[in-house]
């Protein structure tokens, strides 16, 4: 089912920190792809897990995209207030038997590549706390899709496990989350990272299973150091700059990534410049399906992980 009204993007950050240029690449992506089509841009704060994000965080990714230009055409959706439209997807799911309760702990499967559903039938400990997971196993599989870069895409979702969809701790996972308020927000097309194409089985599964819309995706190369590392938060990757020069640069250097070849003559031009003629070249033709793409040498973390 896909009855959208024109597109509409969205960027969806989790506020575990600033953006960095990993960060940037996909904010980038999915607000040129909006923007060339005449499309709507959205920005979601994926705040559902608060031990992960640190206060002023999310002030400081907003701001980070109002320095590169990159302006949002809604007010601002927040995670952390939609408790009830997660509790009511997950009910539907319950009534339909295609979410179950689970006692087990992933110490207890750690050998085993994927959750092996021992919970299906029933709870293995009654008197633990439980999570949600997904019947994997009953939903719509295999599940088809033609990514917009990387082409057709065929998976079964049993072979990847049942999901979590409620923690322990009783926050929202993000498999659930993401499907509910993509489809809340009306949001016509998904341009993310590469590193979140095996996820797209599970929300696609859901997405059948609540009578949802299903969004066109499009999966952009991943952005990785020399070394083959994602860029990440996690392995310390910078921040993006303030200054008026690295902004110029860094938004230059993500066209660069994104395979738009932009003239180096744009380099020096401010934000509001590059965008203009980024949206009016933007092409995904132009994007080579390979997973990865390494980083130039100012991007890269600043610390080895470990150190």
């Amino acid at each position: 089912m896909n009855d959208f009204v024109g597109y509409r993007g969205r960027f969806a950050p989790t506020p575990s920190g600033p953006l960095h240029f990993g960060s940037l690449v996909a904010a980038l992506g999915s607000y040129l792809d909006a923007r060339a089509a005449h499309g709507q841009w959205l920005v979601r704060i994926e705040d559902i897990d608060p031990p992960r994000c640190p206060e002023g965080a999310a002030s400081t990714i907003l701001r980070q995209l109002e320095t590169f230009g990159m302006e949002w055409d809604e007010a601002v959706m927040w995670q952390h207030t939609r408790n009830d439209a997660y509790q009511h997807a997950l009910d539907r799911l319950i009534q339909r038997d295609l979410a179950y309760p689970c006692s087990c702990s992933r110490k207890q499967w750690q050998g085993l590549d994927i959750y092996p559903g021992w919970c299906r039938e029933g709870v293995c400990d009654p008197t633990k706390p439980v999570a949600w997971r997904l019947r994997s196993d009953l939903g719509e599989r295999p599940i088809h899709w033609q990514d917009r870069l990387f082409g057709e895409q065929q998976f079964d979702p049993a072979k990847l496990g049942d999901v979590v969809l409620k923690r322990k701790d009783g926050l929202w996972a993000y498999q659930l989350a993401v499907v509910v308020d993509d489809a809340e927000q009306q949001i016509s097309d998904v341009v993310r990272g590469v590193d979140l194409l095996d996820n797209t089985p599970w929300q696609r599964q859901l997405q059948i299973a609540l009578g949802l819309p299903q969004p066109r995706y499009l999966h952009l190369p991943l952005i990785v150091t020399a070394e083959g590392q994602k860029l990440s938060k996690q392995n310390l990757a910078p921040a993006l700059a303030e200054d008026k020069q690295g902004v110029r640069q860094q938004l230059f250097q993500a066209l660069t990534a994104l395979d738009q070849a932009p003239p180096q003559a744009l380099a020096t031009e401010p934000p509001a410049t590059q965008l203009h003629w980024a949206v009016a070249n933007w092409s995904v033709a132009h994007l080579h399906p390979t997973e990865h793409r390494s980083v130039p040498l100012s991007m890269r973390p600043s610390t080895p992980p470990g150190d």
